[in-house]
């Protein structure tokens, strides 16, 4: 395969057979300065139009990185802003495929002005229709605002995504270490979703378009061949990887994971509960392998990154209209050096995201929800719709066992014992909260499913004023 129809050859991978319809094929550029030929700029560098993803409509360009390198000038951009000019018309998904070696230095002044009219596009775009990315060759420079600027980002594994390549950076080189690379930026930066080959990223992007609406206006849902009032009778033993929680409570046990490779203390991604969709942000405290056993263990804490990365997704869900479910399991905040010094601002952050969110919010206390950390999860005080709470769950200030030898340090570690046991009936167990109406009911936990299914079809035309405001600032 010619690297000339590589972007065709992506588009086509990418969406249902024969569904793909071309904008702008005879588009050039219009640039001369510096011997460039125009007739040589087939397309300008990016193949442009739309087509469909299982029946459903999706805007897409894809860079053609024998052409120029695929670099973006002035038509290349103008081709670009014209598909998202019709997909904010319709009210349909823009799918970004990546492979560019930048500003076209030969267009100067002109390229720059061609990013600039990129980015506003994107911006005005942003919470109206979903953007996806997919990076499969270079993205370098002022290019990587390109993924940056949309929801959701996919990464081919030998691609590179850099502001400034490794060997430009003080002290590295890219042997020593490899910042343009996906792994770098999945795990490190967290700007990546999805990491993958080539092949298994036209899926992902599929399911994912599945699983969204294609439009801030439009939420539908789907019909559902799971039982809704399945009982989910082994789910105790996820209470520790929440990932493997919420794949037990959706639709045919399906749960799409979002920025799964960064702060894996914190889980986000999509559900189905009876063909609703649903976002999911959840504590974990360990991640289970193929076989059950836990590989890595994480403290019941609050991370400065786990809340980035879950107030981004809460937002997402927000603009959408996406009900979201919290799953708490939490004790505290990160206590290091290195976390104070972003702590407090990504909690506000995580916080300000769930309390200004509009649409329905449930929240569920799986094991321990202690302090001011379990309020930033989705509280009742923050105003979550309902809080559902498993039978055993801990609620309250802190752990009773710690409280007690704060109250009581001068006592005898067997008084110490005793007031700790009443200290977790009057104000830490889960019926002490339930009698103040922090939480809406106890249940057992096998009926997890059938409860938030109910939930969220009383909440569906859920309405919610708010203080007439531009927007927060937080």
């Amino acid at each position: 395969m010619s690297n000339t129809s590589k972007a065709s050859a992506r588009i086509n991978s990418l969406l249902d057979e024969n569904s793909f319809v071309e904008i702008g094929a005879k588009v050039k550029a219009r640039a001369t300065d510096f011997n460039l030929n125009p007739k040589e700029a087939v397309s300008d560098g990016v193949v442009t139009g739309y087509g469909q993803i299982d029946g459903r409509l999706v805007y897409v360009y894809s860079q053609d990185s024998s052409v120029l390198g695929g670099s973006v000038g002035e038509m290349h951009a103008r081709k670009i802003v014209e598909l998202y000019r019709l997909a904010m018309k319709v009210g349909a998904p823009v799918i970004g495929l990546i492979d560019s070696s930048g500003l076209r230095l030969q267009e100067a002044t002109d390229a720059l002005n061609a990013f600039g009219r990129i980015y506003r596009a994107q911006s005005l775009a942003s919470g109206v229709i979903p953007q996806i990315s997919a990076i499969f060759g270079s993205c370098g420079g002022g290019l990587a605002l390109f993924p940056t600027l949309t929801d959701f980002t996919f990464m081919e594994k030998k691609a590179k995504l850099f502001v400034n390549s490794p060997n430009a950076l003080d002290g590295n080189y890219e042997a020593k270490k490899d910042t343009a690379s996906a792994d770098f930026q999945s795990k490190e930066a967290g700007i990546v979703d999805v990491v993958a080959d080539e092949a298994e990223i036209y899926t992902k992007i599929r399911e994912l378009i599945a699983l969204i609406p294609p439009n801030n206006a439009d939420m539908g849902c789907d019909e559902s061949t799971d039982d809704a009032n399945r009982l989910v009778s082994d789910i105790t033993g996820c209470v520790e990887d929440a990932a493997a929680l919420l794949s037990r409570l959706s639709d045919n046990y399906a749960f799409y994971e979002i920025k799964a490779d960064t702060a894996k203390d914190m889980v986000t991604g999509f559900i189905k509960l009876d063909g609703l969709t649903v976002g999911a942000v959840a504590n974990r405290t360990a991640v289970y392998d193929e076989n059950g056993k836990a590989s890595e263990k994480f403290e019941p804490v609050l991370t400065a990154n786990g809340c980035y990365k879950a107030a981004d997704f809460v937002n997402f869900c927000n603009a959408f209209d996406i009900p979201i479910l919290t799953v708490t399991n939490v004790k505290g905040y990160e206590a290091t050096v290195t976390s104070e010094r972003k702590i407090a601002i990504a909690v506000a952050k995580l916080t300000y995201a769930l309390a200004n969110a509009d649409v329905p919010k449930v929240n569920l206390i799986t094991k321990e929800a202690y302090g001011s950390a379990y309020v930033a999860m989705n509280s009742k005080g923050l105003g979550a719709d309902l809080t559902f709470a498993w039978e055993g769950a801990s609620i309250g200030m802190m752990d009773a066992n710690l409280a007690a030898k704060v109250m009581y340090a001068d006592e005898k570690p067997e008084v110490q014992k005793e007031k700790a046991s009443e200290y977790q009936k009057l104000q830490s167990s889960v019926d002490s909260a339930a009698s103040r109406g922090y939480v809406d009911s106890v249940i057992d936990a096998s009926e997890t499913r059938k409860y938030l299914i109910g939930a969220y079809d009383m909440l569906y035309t859920k309405r919610e004023d708010r203080p007439d405001k531009k927007h927060g600032t937080v």
